[in-house]
């Protein structure tokens, strides 16, 4: 990392104290918020907290190695209110807000690199467009991408100061629940190329109606590069509205809809749960390329984002091969699409987020299964005063897709479990669960009748809710660790 300590508080101000021995041209290797990784010369900053504050830790990081402490407190208050020694500190930034300190070192050190940066943000489907975007730039070069959940102000702040010489592009993911944030993130990637996925409804609390969702996603533009690119959607009609971006008209992807795509995907052929196979069209110019071309991940939704991929790669100077390699290398992240084979059941792990839109897209990927189909849906948050009416549309559109077993957990939910079991079909089985425990009791076989099991071996189970539902506990204990065998019938 090709950063140094004075540039550190040149970036954040402050006041800086260093150790004897230490000056501000000593480069550090690393920044983390977290005083257990740290190692030998990275900066530790120290936010304070509610339920753990950071400055606790501080004696830790000098433990550990670390070549400056970010701190909002001063030695003094900290040893007063934590019992670490004033006296033992070594060289330590004093701050207003180590929180905007972080963000303004991540701005500061983004500004010193000269590589590609692509910015993706939309309703659903962020991540997976990410891998699918960093697999087809990693055909031809060196690419840093967003790990884990790192979309936000504390996310993407260390995404940036991630990145390292031998990166020769970035992907970084962007998301938001209020205005004004993407307006912050975007302040710091500064990216050269956005990625737009679509307007769902989401976050509608804060942000009221899909008009609101497209003017807060559509602040991602506010700090790109003058010479930017813009890549769109194009069936999401939202989308279709924005006509220019700093003068220059959007490029789009998709499956033809609009028939302005510059890449998009025709004959598709399902390869059901295990992907699809497509014909990608490549607009370059005045001419038109044509690849043929495998998503292994599966649904329509994944071409969608595959599309969006090979957008990217055109603008970057990716050739149709390498365009079709690396699409073709992509691989889901756990708890979104992510298709697990498991000794008796096929497990459909999407239960890291979930809102109306990507619901109704992991139901019709269930549905693409040859076996029996199980959907273990829970809440979705932050859905506004429309929420009842959104669980209900949801319980009813997995009644019609033909589910076979519909479980609802969770207080929201009751309503997707009613509208479920007006909606279905005698052959159908809709139950409902207040909370996770109750439903893992049933899965356990705790509460169920021996002579009819929950899930029935051999079943295709999908998981969905908003991520505060923690239904990754449940794949943990009741699938991965052992796998429980909730459909044993003997």
């Amino acid at each position: 990392m090709d950063l140094k300590i004075g540039q550190i508080q040149e970036a954040c101000g402050g006041k800086l104290a260093l150790q004897k021995g230490v000056c501000p041209e000593q480069k550090v290797n690393g920044v983390t918020l977290d005083s257990r990784q740290i190692t030998n010369g990275e900066v530790f900053v120290a936010v304070g907290g509610n339920r753990v504050d950071g400055h606790k830790f501080v004696m830790q990081a000098f433990a550990r190695g670390a070549s400056l402490v970010v701190t909002e407190k001063t030695p003094k208050q900290v040893e007063e209110e934590h019992g670490v020694s004033a006296e033992a500190w070594g060289s330590y930034l004093l701050v207003e807000n180590s929180l905007q300190a972080l963000k303004d070192m991540a701005e500061f050190y983004r500004k010193t690199l000269r590589i590609p940066f692509v910015g993706i943000t939309g309703s659903v489907g962020k991540t997976s467009t990410k891998e699918f975007i960093a697999a087809v730039l990693g055909e031809k070069y060196s690419v840093l991408k967003t790990e884990g959940n790192y979309n936000n102000e504390i996310g993407v702040p260390l995404t940036l100061l991630r990145i390292r010489r031998e990166h020769q592009a970035a992907v970084v993911e962007m998301g938001i629940s209020d205005f004004g944030e993407m307006h912050r993130l975007s302040k710091m990637v500064r990216p050269d190329i956005c990625v737009i996925t679509n307007i769902g409804q989401c976050h509608l609390e804060n942000l009221g109606s899909r008009d609101g969702i497209l003017k807060a996603k559509s602040e991602i533009f506010d700090f790109m590069a003058e010479d930017g690119a813009v890549c769109l959607y194009g069936g999401d009609d939202k989308l279709r509205t924005i006509r220019q971006v700093k003068g220059k008209r959007p490029c789009f992807f998709g499956l033809g809809e609009s028939r302005q795509e510059e890449a998009y995907a025709t004959d598709i052929a399902g390869c059901g749960l295990w992907g699809s196979n497509a014909l990608l069209h490549l607009k370059r110019g005045d001419g038109e390329e044509t690849i043929r071309i495998h998503i292994p991940l599966p649904g329509r939704h994944m071409v969608i984002n595959a599309a969006g991929a090979a957008c990217v790669g055109m603008l970057l100077g990716l050739t149709k091969e390498e365009i079709r390699e690396g699409v073709g290398k992509a691989a889901a992240v756990n708890g979104r699409s992510r298709l697990l084979r498991l000794k008796h059941y096929t497990l459909i792990d999407d239960c890291y987020n979930a809102n109306p839109v990507s619901m109704r897209a992991a139901i019709d990927l269930l549905s693409m299964a040859d076996t029996g189909k199980t959907a273990i849906l829970g809440d979705m948050f932050e859905l506004g005063e429309n929420s009842d009416a959104l669980h209900s549309e949801t319980g009813a559109y997995a009644a019609l897709a033909g589910i076979d077993r519909i479980y609802c957990v969770g207080e929201n939910s009751l309503h997707m479990y009613r509208a479920a079991l007006k909606t279905a079909k005698e052959n159908q089985r809709v139950l409902y669960f207040r909370d996770r425990n109750q439903l893992f009791d049933a899965l356990s076989g705790k509460k169920e009748a021996a002579d009819r099991p929950l899930i029935p071996w051999g079943d295709t189970i999908l998981l969905k809710a908003s991520h505060g539902m923690k239904f990754s506990e449940l794949i943990e204990k009741c699938f991965l660790v052992g796998e429980i065998s909730v459909g044993n019938n003997a």
